[in-house]
């Protein structure tokens, strides 16, 4: 779901203005912001509490470092980068703690395959990416992140971005086809 231009400009006025101290925007930008972040965080991590959880810490950071923001148009990859790196904290906690305690339960699924069948099928295969894949698949694929932001918010070089979505794409492709186990 790309954002439109009115929307970049529109959140980009919020920057500017919570960079000033205008706590209304703060809150304007909040609630345009928490559920985008909320809908990546579950993708990423499919535990909708983790997802939560991740959220709030990013928030977190988010709010402390508004004024470390140098172009307020950035805030998109800036806030989605933020949010990536706690829910690949998150991730890889989670992958030790299963590691160790083989019999915990599967994560629950967002979606109940008797609902909505191929939602289900591709939110088991992103499950199935690494998680660098999986981010970068995520941001660029269902938030609409370019692939300049995509990098950004990731930490890594445009072909770096470029490569891991690709290879995302060709992962979940064959899966979905049943190309892969």
């Amino acid at each position: 779901m790309a954002l439109s231009e009115t929307d970049r400009v529109y959140d980009e006025l919020l920057v500017t203005l919570v960079r000033a101290g205008d706590a209304r925007a703060a809150e304007r930008l909040a609630a345009r912001w928490q559920p985008r972040l909320l809908r990546a965080a579950r993708r990423m991590l499919g535990d909708s509490e983790e997802a939560r959880e991740a959220v709030q810490e990013a928030w977190g950071g988010i709010c402390r470092g508004w004024l470390r923001l140098s172009d307020p148009a950035m805030f998109p990859a800036w806030a989605y980068g933020i949010l990536s790196r706690k829910c690949a904290d998150r991730i890889r906690r989670l992958s030790a703690r299963r590691a160790r305690f083989i019999s915990d339960p599967v994560v629950p699924d967002p979606a109940a395959p008797e609902q909505a069948p191929l939602r289900h099928e591709i939110l088991v295969a992103l499950r199935q990416l690494s998680p660098e894949h999986r981010i970068a698949a995520i941001l660029y694929f269902s938030e609409g992140l370019t692939l300049a932001e995509t990098a950004a918010a990731t930490g890594v070089a445009v072909g770096t971005a470029k490569s891991r979505i690709f290879h995302a794409r060709q992962h979940l492709k064959d899966l979905l086809e049943g190309d892969l186990p």
